[in-house]
């Protein structure tokens, strides 16, 4: 009994070191530097800065890289490194250099087939005009790997995500309603209408987050 249990111990033993182990190799793994400076955006709805934010949240949340900032040193890392320079802060930040990067991603946000796909109703009733209208696009992300010492193109990655387009107009209202109860609203005929746009953004979030996780599953971690 007594042996069966030192057994069970050594095993256990062995088990919790071997997690031991496994967590401190993980933990030491170093990740690669990157960073990004801007979007291009060839899509007038969306806006470079915003689809470049998009881009850098995203690939925090993969864990899979050691992400800089480089977008926006001017309003925050500069600062305070001039900040401690001046002597109003503690620390020694502004006598350290900025830390520089194994990739840097370009990207640029594109719209393919701005309506490859539409669909339409119309129809008229005593006067009153409906029409209805559709269309489906893609927006899409080309996302490139530069090798930031010879500035190489290691990789290209790019996604594409469908946005779609609807609307409605309604038409001839005051003939409608003359033909109906024998007089004209005050002000004449009138015209409603009604679009709506799918979210773009929506659209442009996933397609990051798709050509982010590619990224990281290609060059997280240690990369190659």
């Amino acid at each position: 009994m007594k042996r069966q249990s030192s057994v069970l111990a050594g095993a256990a033993i062995l088990l919790l070191g071997g997690l031991l182990l496994g967590a401190a190799a993980q933990a030491g793994s170093p990740r690669k530097v990157v960073t990004i400076y801007q979007f291009k955006s060839e899509v007038p709805e969306v806006s470079p800065s915003s689809a470049t934010d998009m881009f850098i949240t995203a690939l925090v949340k993969t864990r899979a890289f050691a992400v800089l900032e480089r977008q926006r040193l001017e309003e925050s890392v500069y600062l305070e490194k001039q900040l401690n320079q001046q002597g109003a802060t503690t620390g020694n930040v502004g006598d350290v250099r900025l830390t520089g990067a194994d990739y840097i991603f370009v990207g640029t946000i594109t719209e393919a087939n701005a309506a490859k796909e539409r669909s339409g109703i119309a129809g008229t009733f005593k006067g009153l005009g409906v029409e209805t209208s559709g269309a489906t696009g893609e927006i899409g992300i080309d996302v490139r790997v530069l090798d930031a010492r010879t500035g190489a193109v290691l990789d290209a990655v790019n996604t594409r995500r469908e946005i779609e387009e609807s609307g409605m107009s309604v038409s001839g209202v005051g003939s409608f309603l003359r033909s109906v109860t024998g007089h004209a609203p005050p002000g004449g005929d009138v015209s409603i209408a009604d679009e709506r746009k799918e979210s773009i953004d929506r659209a442009l979030r996933e397609a990051i987050e798709e050509a982010v996780n590619i990224l990281a599953r290609r060059w997280g971690g240690e990369g190659r």
